[in-house]
């Protein structure tokens, strides 16, 4: 196995993806997650140039009114020749609801700097991101592109497994096509490992021109751990995260994530 695709873009580099919208056989029961609060996993980023940078994937804990939810977090730093490239996208995530509520992203690239900030309000089934931009949700349970990253985990992946998604916030990125490609072993900077491959079709004009492709490995085991995520970017090339290490707080202590034997 030796294509993925991605929450990434590295260069221009924007989590290029879109939300879903799943059936309840294909996602995991309410509460049962393969992540949570504590989980933080460190990425190599490169490009057709080679070494880029480093990304980092994290869930920390947040009360937000009197609850309990997970922010989710990406960041990544690194350079594009002479150039330095940023990401820092967050996503607050309702776990009793499976959905997200507000969403922000800076990106900074070597051509412009460029923000998000998105609150979903999933009675009103409408959200706002400022400067006038808003609409309708196709759904009361919306997601936005880095927590789609972690719902893909909860899903059965089966060999043949198909899905069709339309809960990302904004109609026009739905809808979502997610299949399973298969399983083999697939060597990242971390060792090598069994990995389930995943590939995600999402519309995403801004960052794709049309349609975006991105191959996910993902451990084979119950945490489903993104060992390496790729897309290909218009005008920047190929890119790819690869995780670096398993660690305590990646697997390393407490799961079943380890390389392959």
């Amino acid at each position: 196995m030796t294509r993925m695709d991605g929450p990434i873009r590295i260069a221009g580099l924007s989590l290029a993806l879109a939300a879903l919208a799943g059936s309840a056989m294909a996602q995991a029961p309410r509460g049962a997650f393969p992540f949570a609060p504590g989980e933080a996993c460190t990425y190599r980023g490169s490009g057709p140039l080679g070494r880029m940078g480093s990304g980092t994937f994290a869930v920390d804990p947040e009360q937000v009114d009197g609850r309990g939810v997970y922010l989710l977090r990406f960041d990544f730093r690194g350079r594009m020749g002479i150039f330095g490239v940023e990401n820092h996208t967050r996503s607050w995530f309702d776990p009793a609801e499976t959905a997200s509520f507000h969403f922000t992203k800076m990106e900074r690239s070597p051509v412009s700097t460029k923000r998000q900030d998105v609150r979903m309000d999933a009675q009103a089934r409408r959200w706002t991101g400022g400067q006038r931009e808003g609409g309708e949700m196709p759904t009361g349970a919306p997601l936005d592109e880095l927590s789609f990253v972690y719902f893909l985990r909860t899903l059965r992946l089966e060999e043949g497994d198909s899905y069709t998604f339309t809960r990302h916030y904004d109609t026009a990125r739905n809808p979502v096509r997610v299949r399973v490609i298969g399983r083999g072993r697939i060597r990242v900077p971390a060792g090598e490992f069994t990995a389930v491959e995943v590939e995600m079709r999402v519309r995403d004009a801004n960052h794709y021109g049309r349609e975006g492709v991105i191959q996910f490995h993902f451990t084979d085991d119950a945490r489903r751990i993104p060992i390496r995520m790729e897309s290909q970017i218009p005008v920047a090339g190929r890119m790819v995260l690869s995780l670096e290490a398993i660690t305590p707080t990646c697997g390393g202590a407490t799961t079943a994530a380890r390389p392959a034997d």
